[in-house]
């Protein structure tokens, strides 16, 4: 029961928070999230699960309690853990715990509340991360989307009503339209399935149980299910071109709840995909492999150059991000160990490189009230800590060997270029791998203009180095980067355990 304690503690700890004074709302909100990280690291320190989670495998910490019957489905708590979720659940807790200190210095009003969301939120992502039955996980789901329309709308920048509203449009109306698509296919399954459990559900579509609906035979409703949950999940990772309203809600949310947003939030989109639409409907998937494969590479290289020709640093990261998530869908649709593997611990790497980034900027605008490239120059003298920890995570980002970046971007391309489901796989590849250059560019130019050469920056105050409380989370963040880059098999044991069933089981 410890998934249960974990998820109802949070819960808890977010309505305590929102009873908290403001002005001790930081401190007691990081005092209480601390307990979710202890309690993710002792599940991975106790992990024994074998197999994939929707594929029969042997799970960790499972539970299930049959709760109502609805049109002869049965509804049921089924929540559990495999090498693919586990990873998440730790980046969820210790980014949480992470994002509650960047918060200190520019949470200044309405603090108990901001606080109380963020643990709020976070309950809700360990919902969708170990949730086996559609609906529990559908009702996660959508519920994160409540505590992050808040906290971009009412502590974002001066067009956070605009942002607010258009991530809150973008992901519901996702949402709406993957729902039809997942209800659709089960539906299809008629009678072979008497529940909505995600590994009853995974089974028999693998078992060859679709039967059509409606006017639509096996095939049509297969793939025009795979079509929707496609779009909706592409929508929250997001893919090219519906990835307009990342941007903008980085650009006006407060740099912690980006670090959320780009750190766990995107990889709800990619970790649904994973589950839903390459495990559940892998002959889909290789059938379309070719178009999937230009999707992916496309986000890689337009994000790249979209992140090219900003002038922000937080739009820097966030077009980067886009061309990020390219490459995990690039390692999902390639169906080998090491495709699929590297597209998870991509979602791990990611989500701390990103975090770091994001924080990063938000440290630097802390000081300076500006995040854009050109009012800015020799900012290395006047905060030299905060300058060589954004150096060091733009070269993770650029895949510097021994980082969690340079791990995962290799396993994608290994897994990738010897895939036997995507024709010419090695051009598809090569065309991602020039995604790096361009990234290589951007950073590069972003950090010349705005932490070396002369100081330039007009204030009328001085700027010094960043207090401990904004640098210390940084520098954790990158002691996690360098680790997992050092031994990405603290995590990678355990993903290809995970991955490896939907390989051998569907004939890929």
């Amino acid at each position: 029961m410890i998934i249960e304690a974990l998820i109802a503690f949070t819960f808890v700890a977010a309505l305590v928070t929102f009873l908290a004074p403001d002005e001790r709302a930081g401190q007691f909100a990081f005092a209480l999230s601390l307990l979710p990280v202890v309690g993710s690291l002792y599940m991975w320190s106790q992990f024994d699960a074998t197999g994939n989670a929707l594929l029969g495998g042997d799970l960790a910490f499972a539970t299930t309690m049959e709760w109502l019957s609805v049109a002869g489905y049965t509804l049921s708590w089924q929540v559990g853990v495999d090498g693919i979720s586990m990873p998440l659940i730790v980046l969820t807790t210790v980014l949480t715990s992470l994002s509650i200190v960047s918060a200190w210095t520019p949470i200044t009003e309405r603090a108990s509340q901001f606080y109380g969301l963020m643990l709020f939120m976070e309950a809700n992502l360990l919902g969708v991360f170990t949730a086996l039955d559609f609906f529990v996980w559908f009702v996660f789901w959508e519920a994160v989307l409540v505590p992050m329309y808040f906290l971009i709308g009412v502590w974002g920048g001066p067009r956070r009503k605009y942002a607010a509203i258009k991530f809150f449009v973008y992901t519901n109306v996702a949402s709406l339209v993957m729902f039809i698509g997942f209800v659709a296919l089960v539906f299809g399954l008629g009678n072979s399935v008497t529940s909505f459990s995600l590994p009853e559900i995974a089974q028999a579509l693998r078992g060859g149980q679709l039967a059509g609906f409606g006017a639509l035979g096996p095939s049509a409703l297969a793939t025009l299910a795979f079509a929707a949950m496609f779009f909706g999940f592409g929508v929250k990772v997001p893919v090219v071109p519906v990835h307009t309203w990342l941007p903008d809600a980085h650009v006006e949310a407060p740099t912690p709840v980006s670090v959320m947003l780009a750190g766990v939030l995107l990889k709800m989109g990619t970790y649904a995909l994973l589950r839903f639409n390459f495990t559940m409907l892998p002959d889909v998937a290789s059938a379309y492999a070719v178009p999937i494969a230009a999707v992916a590479v496309l986000s890689v290289i337009y994000g790249a150059f979209l992140a090219l020709a900003q002038q922000d640093l937080k739009r820097i990261v966030a077009y980067s991000s886009v061309s990020s998530m390219g490459y995990v869908i690039l390692g999902l649709v390639a169906y080998t160990e090491y495709g699929v593997g590297g597209a998870t611990f991509q979602m791990v790497a990611h989500g701390l490189i990103s975090g770091l980034l994001f924080m990063t900027v938000g440290v630097i605008y802390n000081a300076t009230h500006t995040r854009m490239v050109g009012d800015m120059s020799g900012l290395a003298d006047r905060m030299p800590i905060t300058s060589g920890i954004l150096v060091a995570g733009a070269f993770g980002y650029m895949g510097l060997p021994l980082m969690a970046g340079f791990a995962a971007e290799f396993f994608i391309f290994v897994g990738s270029f010897e895939s036997a489901v995507l024709p010419s796989a090695p051009v598809f590849t090569a065309a991602a791998m020039f995604g790096i250059v361009i990234v290589a560019g951007y950073f590069l130019f972003a950090m010349q203009r705005t932490l070396f050469g002369p100081f330039r920056l007009e204030t009328d105050y001085e700027i010094t180095a960043a207090p401990v409380h904004d640098t210390l989370p940084l520098a954790v963040l990158l002691l996690c980067i360098i680790a997992l880059g050092v031994a990405p098999e603290v995590f990678f044991g355990m993903i290809t355990d995970a991955v490896d069933p939907m390989l051998n089981g569907g004939g890929l």
